[in-house]
């Protein structure tokens, strides 16, 4: 039992260290209107509930009640290549700074996450091993720091995607997945088991937190 739990425990530190080490990068002030007309094309996908990516196949992520802060250091991910995804990369390819901090600044004026109960029904061992998690992304999945993705309400399939993303980042052969270089992510991800990745998507996809933000009538 003791031999089981040290790669948790092990986790967890390091969790806790990264969040720590993690400095908070500059955020432009961006603007509401000028990022709803720049949203338009975001919503095209990001704003129909359950669009999937074509492959590999996974809902695109949820994006109402998400960090403003999050979704500037995501879509610069996306502009550096630190994040590959063929579509993404050239949408945010085209973007300014200051582009990519009214996009922010829009989808964050349509309201924050739902903060429900933490459910624990069905999904108790992603609950365990979410400890390693919550330095960063809160018990329940809404982040303590807004430069962290809230994780609650997220599609379940885009979580466990976006884990075996980070797994990759390292790899020479990827079958044609896409990676996430982040080094931090990247570090804690790479001892996941494919049981541990479907746990943990599971358990804070069960939790009151994102919705899908759609089209401004």
């Amino acid at each position: 039992m003791t031999n089981r739990f040290k790669p948790l425990r092990w986790l967890q530190l390091m969790a806790v260290a990264a969040c720590l080490a993690i400095t908070t990068p500059a955020i432009a002030e961006g603007d509401i209107e000028s990022g709803k007309v720049l949203a338009y094309t975001c919503l095209g996908c990001h704003g129909i509930e359950g669009y999937r990516n074509p492959y590999p196949s996974y809902r695109v992520p949820r994006l109402g009640g998400q960090h403003a802060a999050y979704i500037e250091i995501a879509l610069k991910a996306y502009r550096s290549g630190e994040r590959s995804h063929a579509t993404m990369q050239a949408q945010a390819g085209s973007l300014s700074d200051q582009d990519i901090a009214d996009i922010a600044a829009y989808f964050a004026s349509k309201g924050e996450a739902n903060d429900g109960p933490v459910v624990t029904s069905g999904v108790a061992e992603g609950k365990e091993k979410s400890a390693t998690c919550v330095a960063c992304h809160g018990e329940k999945g809404l982040s303590v720091n807004e430069i962290w993705p809230n994780l609650a309400g997220q599609h379940e399939d885009y979580l466990a995607n976006a884990l075996r993303q980070y797994r990759l980042a390292n790899a020479e052969e990827t079958n044609g997945e896409y990676q996430r270089n982040n080094a931090v992510m990247a570090g804690l991800a790479s001892v996941l088991t494919d049981e541990d990745i479907e746990a943990l998507a599971a358990y804070f996809a069960a939790q009151d937190g994102l919705y899908t933000s759609k089209h401004d009538k």
